[in-house]
């Protein structure tokens, strides 16, 4: 019977990105963080593939090797299943794993992921902050399409901003993996949007024709180095008047944040908090 293995690390946040891309390079074939505390961060290594010498963690300082389990075929859907489970976000949005098929309350709207797979299932703060931002766009009726998700993951926020009312959404990434992704969200998610397409998606960066724009609604939950690097190029593509949530950012560089979009030209409207990290929304003036 074939073993499995699962590790159980403890992870700074800021160091939760560089991490996966090594464990993906490593082999691991799944990883996401819990997001009950301790936040504990879980990888999956299948029984072809050694796992990497743990000694070589010590490349990422702060993360610590907890636990080594491994575990047979059997085990393998309940241990992967293991510490994400249901997930309120604002005051009507339900992260749900797609494994999940218990009734939902009324007044929430189900989102399936599929956790694991790529960045955004709703098991981060950056991403919760950002579709508690949609919610206070569409609350106010400021939220407006067309709009570009930018380094998208699986398209949550743009899945978000469809729910909410936008129209005219596009969502990309770079990393070839978050096409698939993209359309995995879409097709679990099928049961509540009735056949409509939520998004278009593709694989590519923001000189591609089909980011262009301009863009009403600008979403980039993505490192603020990332973004401090894309601003000139999103601005340019934002309408006037148009709305920038960015994410992704540590709560101890906010004023670093600040000054960079105020000097890319946007205005600063609204600041949200969850634990390490914000999330800003901005107008283009």
């Amino acid at each position: 019977m074939a073993t499995h293995l699962r590790w159980r690390l403890t992870v700074p946040d800021t160091l939760e990105e560089r991490l996966g891309d090594w464990l993906s390079e490593q082999g691991a074939s799944a990883f996401y963080r819990d997001a009950d505390p301790p936040h504990a961060f879980y990888a999956y290594f299948p029984p072809d593939t050694p796992a990497p010498d743990p000694s070589d963690l010590r490349a990422f300082p702060g993360v610590a090797l907890d636990a080594a389990e491994p575990f047979a075929d059997e085990d393998w859907l309940s241990k992967s299943r293991e510490g994400f489970g249901r997930i309120e976000v604002g005051r009507g949005f339900l992260i749900v794993p797609l494994w999940d098929r218990d009734p939902v309350s009324p007044g929430r709207m189900p989102v399936v992921v599929n956790p694991g797979l790529a960045f955004g299932t709703g098991g981060h703060e950056t991403t919760r902050l950002c579709m508690e931002l949609l919610e206070g766009l569409a609350s106010r009726g400021e939220l407006k399409g067309p709009g570009l998700d930018v380094g998208a993951g699986t398209g949550i926020l743009a899945l978000t901003a469809f729910h909410l009312g936008a129209r005219d959404l596009v969502a990309f990434d770079l990393d070839p993996d978050c096409g698939p992704a993209m359309e995995e969200l879409i097709a679990m998610n099928a049961g509540t949007l009735r056949g409509l397409s939520p998004f278009r998606s593709f694989v590519g960066d923001l000189e591609d024709p089909r980011a262009t724009g301009p863009w009403n609604l600008m979403l980039a939950n993505i490192l603020l180095e990332t973004i401090q690097e894309l601003l000139p190029a999103m601005v340019e593509r934002l309408a006037k008047g148009g709305r920038l949530i960015a994410s992704g950012i540590l709560a101890e560089r906010e004023d670093e944040a600040f000054l960079s979009l105020t000097l890319a030209g946007l205005h600063l409207l609204k600041v949200k908090r969850e634990g390490a990290w914000i999330a800003i929304l901005a107008e283009r003036v």
